[in-house]
């Protein structure tokens, strides 16, 4: 008995040794294979490297996305509340949307608990500004009251704030976004100079630290303004006095967020008069609203863009399989000598599903060039925000390995049960 288990362990051992070298010689045959149908292979790849590129396409798209939000979300401050004139999610026909005061803001001032900071703000679209043969045109130059850059929690990266005596006075002052500032002055500090804001002469007094975010359209950044004092925007283009477009607050405590817009809205409608039934005719947006409808709208890109990988990547496994199936038949004289002198069933499906393997990751790295480099197109042009992580490679290879292995084993199960002497005789005919 030693003796025969002797002899079993070292057949086994043996069984084992040759399988490395079997295994070698089958991805061998593979890669002869695919070289000796180059363009067959070639047009496989290019297929799969069409639904790769998609994917990665929406991978780094829905990344990017949701980095933007939570920018956006920073941005705008956990511990904040907007508050504009107008129910903008209603929009009852005829609605008002000059609906906020001077008495709102006094009153939320003194009356609402938590609340440290209240900023009224009006703007005035398409501006144009000018610093000696420079022009720039702003997309909004906004009226706030004084401490613009600390409510908003936007560092200033020279000069000071607006002031209370610039808000009293209506002073010819200026906050400068970082793309006017560089449109106008290049490199050159704009502290201290005095630009043209529609012929008024406006000193800048300040300069915002830049923020790389959109707002109010895909293409429109928040660095692209200017921010002057309330009164003086009021004055110089003739705006109505008593109402203003918007007002930030900022609470104390913002865990308690939700508890504090309860009771702005509560102050609001009993400063407005406004009945039981009737609806608000303002908006208050808080960072959760904001991260909601981003969260929504980034949802929503998922699946729509999902399902176009989805379908992108389906049409080139269905290549790989139609293209797979043809070569089997083909090949059944080659399939079938292979069987005759010997090859296993197992053998052929290995080497039919690592003919596949092949093909698609090598779609797949290709794919993922060409998604990067349209991806970049695509970014340069404003369309998309793009964000490449590790992710995205990691995710393209198992998509290829799974067309692969999905649309690939029957083909090469198809090879591997061929009966030799049918093959052979199919051949003949």
């Amino acid at each position: 008995m030693p003796v025969a288990k002797s002899w079993s362990m070292t057949a086994v051992w043996r069984r084992l040794s040759r399988f490395p070298r079997l295994l070698w010689r089958i991805q061998h045959m593979a890669v002869l294979a695919l070289l000796a149908h180059k363009a067959r292979s070639l047009f496989v790849i290019a297929a799969v490297a069409m639904g790769i590129a998609a994917l990665t396409v929406i991978v780094a798209s829905v990344d990017g996305a949701r980095r933007k939000a939570l920018e956006i979300v920073d941005f705008f401050g956990p511990d904040a509340v907007l508050v504009l004139g107008g129910d903008i999610e209603n929009r009852p026909v005829g609605q008002r949307v000059n609906t906020l005061t001077w008495a709102d803001a006094r009153a939320i001032e003194r009356s609402l608990p938590g609340a440290y900071a209240v900023l009224p703000m009006r703007s005035v679209r398409a501006v144009t500004l000018k610093y000696g043969n420079k022009n720039h045109e702003a997309p909004v130059v906004v009226g706030a009251t004084d401490n613009y850059a600390e409510a908003w929690n936007w560092p200033l990266a020279e000069g000071r704030d607006l002031s209370a005596d610039d808000i009293k006075y209506g002073a010819k002052v200026a906050l400068i976004g970082d793309v006017p500032a560089r449109e106008l002055f290049g490199d050159a500090s704009p502290v201290g100079r005095t630009i043209t804001v529609r012929n008024l002469p406006v000193q800048i007094v300040g300069r915002l630290s830049y923020r790389g975010i959109s707002g109010g359209g895909s293409d429109v950044s928040v660095d692209d303004r200017l921010i002057m004092p309330i009164s003086t925007l009021t004055q110089r283009f003739n705006l109505n006095r008593s109402y203003f477009r918007g007002l930030r607050v900022r609470f104390h405590n913002p865990e308690l967020i939700d508890a504090h817009r309860d009771n702005l809205r509560s102050l609001l409608r009993h400063e407005h008069k406004l009945g039981p039934t009737e609806s608000d005719d303002f908006t208050i947006i808080s960072a959760s609203e904001v991260l909601k409808f981003l969260t929504a709208f980034t949802g929503g890109l998922v699946a729509f863009l999902g399902v176009t990988a989805g379908v992108a990547i389906l049409v080139g496994g269905f290549v790989l399989a139609n293209l797979m199936f043809l070569g089997v038949s083909e090949r059944r004289v080659e399939i079938g000598l292979r069987k005759a002198v010997g090859a296993t069933s197992t053998a052929i499906l290995l080497q039919f599903l690592s003919e596949a393997v092949y093909l698609t990751l090598t779609g797949a790295v290709l794919g993922i060039g060409l998604g990067v480099g349209l991806g970049e197109s695509l970014s340069r042009l404003g369309m998309l925000e793009l964000r490449l992580s590790p992710r995205i490679f990691i995710l393209s290879l198992i998509a290829a390995l799974a067309i692969a292995l999905v649309f690939g084993l029957r083909p090469a199960k198809k090879a591997a049960s061929l009966d030799p002497i049918e093959a052979l005789r199919g051949g003949g005919d």
